[in-house]
């Protein structure tokens, strides 16, 4: 049974359906993407080698060698005067001094935007000092922020775990959404044999896989199409997201694919029977059932709230036919705990609090600080390039 059009199931009020029938949009929604430091550069570079279209890709660094590798054509040096190109030396006070140095460049990056994905990895010291500085600039221009970022694992412990909290604690206050992937989690998916190098590119690409679920909702036609107003409303619904994805084939793909989501280990520990909004965003060929997809649904009405809205987008993939995806973006689940999404943070959690009231990067030393990273293997995150 060929799904063309999206009858609602037994919880309408609930269910949003934008149709892809109606008349071209005056303006088409601006969406760029910023990636910070190491990690965030290296997301957009994946996003790029895998064309996700109709987004404007951006990078920052301190490293101008890591910055001249990078596929991206907009690329933002951030602080030349302060780091010379070499690096924040794994301290977030540089990366957020060098971001104010460079207010102007990101500014201007930023300008004309609807909605900015900030994508870094937290714990080290460009991507971590500079997010929320980016963030206070995409803010102030009337862009919906929307930051994604990940913790270090428990393993690393020390300044890293250290710097991350804080870095946490000063990016709630600057974005509309603000989505933390513990890199822990990411342990339960991939295969124990992994190779050490290729388990941490996971974190990049999840990552990825987090900004292009909501991008390509906007900008790839589909079966049922996502309104941008939509998206943007429950992403300034404030508070913490989340995102899972789930995979189904065979007989009740859809429901299957579902309740994969709701087990994934990213959303370990975290409920959403109280969130605001769900965004389920489902790619399959074109025998996906009508049936199939209202038992989904009505699976996950269930599981939450009456009062949650869940938008509901869907785009036909021939290679897909057997098989479905589901990609959950949960939405207003308020501000999850640092220990959720930084296993042992209890321990900075009055640095953390501090923070907010007072800013550690104030009165920041002029000493100009050397790189500390290994130019051999850009790839390999600090805890290890020391080594």
């Amino acid at each position: 049974m060929l799904l063309d059009k999206y009858a609602a199931p037994t919880k309408p009020n609930r269910i949003i359906e934008s149709s892809n029938k109606s008349e071209a949009p005056i303006h088409k929604p601006v969406l760029k993407v910023l990636g910070l430091g190491g990690g965030g550069s290296n997301a957009v570079d994946r996003m790029l080698e895998l064309g996700i279209e109709g987004v404007e890709f951006i990078i920052a660094n301190t490293d101008r060698q890591a910055l001249e590798q990078s596929y991206a054509q907009h690329k933002i040096q951030l602080g030349p005067k302060l780091t010379r190109g070499l690096g924040a030396g794994g301290d977030p006070q540089v990366g957020q001094a060098a971001a104010q140095e460079s207010w102007k460049e990101i500014e201007k990056a930023l300008a004309g935007a609807d909605m900015v994905f900030l994508t870094a990895g937290m714990g080290g010291g460009t991507g971590t000092g500079s997010i929320p500085i980016a963030a206070k600039i995409a803010r102030s221009q009337g862009a919906v922020t929307i930051a994604i970022v990940t913790t270090p694992f428990s393993f690393e412990m020390g300044a890293r775990q250290k710097n991350a909290a804080n870095g946490l604690a000063l990016l709630r206050k600057n974005t509309d959404t603000l989505i933390a992937i513990p890199n822990d989690r990411l342990l339960y998916v991939a295969p124990k044999d992994l190779p050490l190098d290729t388990a941490f590119r996971l974190a990049d690409d999840v990552l990825r896989q987090a900004v292009q679920a909501i991008t390509e909702l906007i900008t790839i036609p589909g079966l049922i199409n996502v309104d941008f107003a939509h998206i943007r409303r429950l992403m300034q619904l404030g508070g913490g997201a989340l995102m899972a994805i789930g995979n189904g084939e065979g007989e009740n793909k859809a429901l299957s694919a579902v309740k994969q989501a709701l087990n994934h280990p990213l959303l370990e520990s975290i409920s959403i029977d109280r969130a605001a909004g769900i965004i389920a965003s489902f790619n399959a060929g074109d025998d996906l059932a009508l049936s199939d997809v209202s038992d989904a649904l009505n699976y996950l009405q269930e599981q939450t709230y009456p009062e949650t809205e869940i938008i509901l987008g869907a785009t036909q993939k021939p290679e897909q036919n057997g098989q479905v995806q589901v990609i959950l973006v949960v939405t207003g689940i308020g501000a999850p705990s640092l220990e959720d999404i930084l296993p042992g943070s209890e321990r900075y959690a009055v640095q953390s609090d501090s923070l907010v009231k007072r800013n550690i990067f104030d009165n920041l030393p002029t000493r100009e600080q050397p790189s500390t990273i290994d130019k051999a293997n850009l790839d390999l995150p600090a805890f290890l390039r020391r080594r």
